[in-house]
């Protein structure tokens, strides 16, 4: 198959409240002018509740491709937008995490970033659902959904990962375990968890959670961090931001296509660091859904942005 070239023409639509959105705006412009792109449109949005009807207008108005510059948030919150359009979707990371952007090996620094999406190419990738709504890196039910419904703003923007961080130790006090009820259609399972992530991608908070998951593998995984003792997940947090060795065994993860997803109790559920759904819903995985721009050599991107020591002592379940 011949790889369509990275399109030439694109709006930039960047949000202003992104943690260096406002501050990069403008050098975003700038940066990829000098590359040779040429923007019809670029908006610098300030209310992140219009970002994904500016990218609409923009896909309406025959982009054929748009740049979104933002954390995941603001990246989950717009590609539905692109679902089934024939825009490509391409990445500025100028949020706290930039989860997504780690995933496909997109730089984090912003010249890197323009040089990437300009000598980059078009990759099409798979997306997460969740019930109807489409997600590109991770969701998380636990500490994620209470850190993100309660976090000031100004805390996460200008302090970043450290400010984040301090925000999730508060939360870690008031944490419970739950039950967990996994259903592929075939197969219930049921345990105690303190933590689940619906993995698209490898990172989540900027850390890489599993070497298993990529965006065009088809599947998707979820993994729980098992057992009732709180404590299990600081060490599940340590030995994955540091690579231990036993970095997982702390977690199960389960590979698949479809699932439904129970607590008990009903629990909320953050997608792309956003609190948007509630227990139970239905999971499952968007094959090769948009196009999207990732490095030329992205296997070695990749392996850059996640790589490991040694082997991780892995315990999954193919549910496939």
């Amino acid at each position: 198959m011949v790889l369509q070239p990275v399109p030439r023409e694109a709006a930039l639509i960047v949000n202003a409240q992104s943690r260096r959105g406002d501050d990069l705006f403008q050098q975003a412009r700038e940066k990829l002018q000098a590359a040779g792109f040429k923007l019809i449109a670029a908006h610098a949005v300030h209310d992140p509740t219009e970002l994904a009807l500016t990218v609409r207008q923009a896909v309406r108005n025959g982009a054929p491709m748009v740049i979104v510059g933002g954390g995941d948030g603001s990246l989950s919150g717009t590609v539905d937008e692109v679902v089934d359009t024939g825009c490509v979707f391409a990445v500025l990371p100028l949020g706290t995490a930039n989860s997504f952007a780690r995933t496909l090996g997109i730089p984090l620094d912003l010249d890197a970033a323009v040089a990437c999406l300009a000598n980059g190419r078009r990759r099409r990738i798979d997306l997460g659902m969740i019930d109807d709504d489409y997600f590109l890196n991770a969701a998380s039910i636990g500490l994620s959904p209470t850190i993100g419904a309660t976090i000031p703003h100004k805390l996460k923007k200008y302090l970043g990962r450290a400010g984040y961080l301090a925000w999730a130790a508060r939360c870690f006090l008031k944490l419970k375990p739950f039950r967990l009820i996994l259903n592929d259609g075939a197969r219930e399972r049921r345990m105690w968890s303190t933590e689940v992530r619906v993995l698209n991608g490898r990172f989540h908070g900027g850390v890489e959670l599993t070497e298993e998951a990529d965006v065009d593998s088809g599947d998707i995984i979820i993994q729980a961090v098992t057992g009732r003792n709180r404590l299990s997940l600081i060490l599940d947090w340590y030995a994955k931001v540091f690579k231990l060795r036993d970095r997982n065994a702390h977690t199960e993860d389960f590979r698949g296509r479809e699932f439904r997803l129970d607590t008990r109790p009903s629990l909320r559920i953050s997608i792309d660091g956003e609190v948007l759904a509630r227990t139970p819903v239905t999971v499952k995985v968007a094959s090769r859904a948009i196009e999207v721009v990732a490095p030329c050599d992205y296997e070695t991107a990749r392996a850059g942005a996640g790589a490991g020591d040694g082997d991780a002592g892995r315990r999954s379940a193919d549910w496939g």
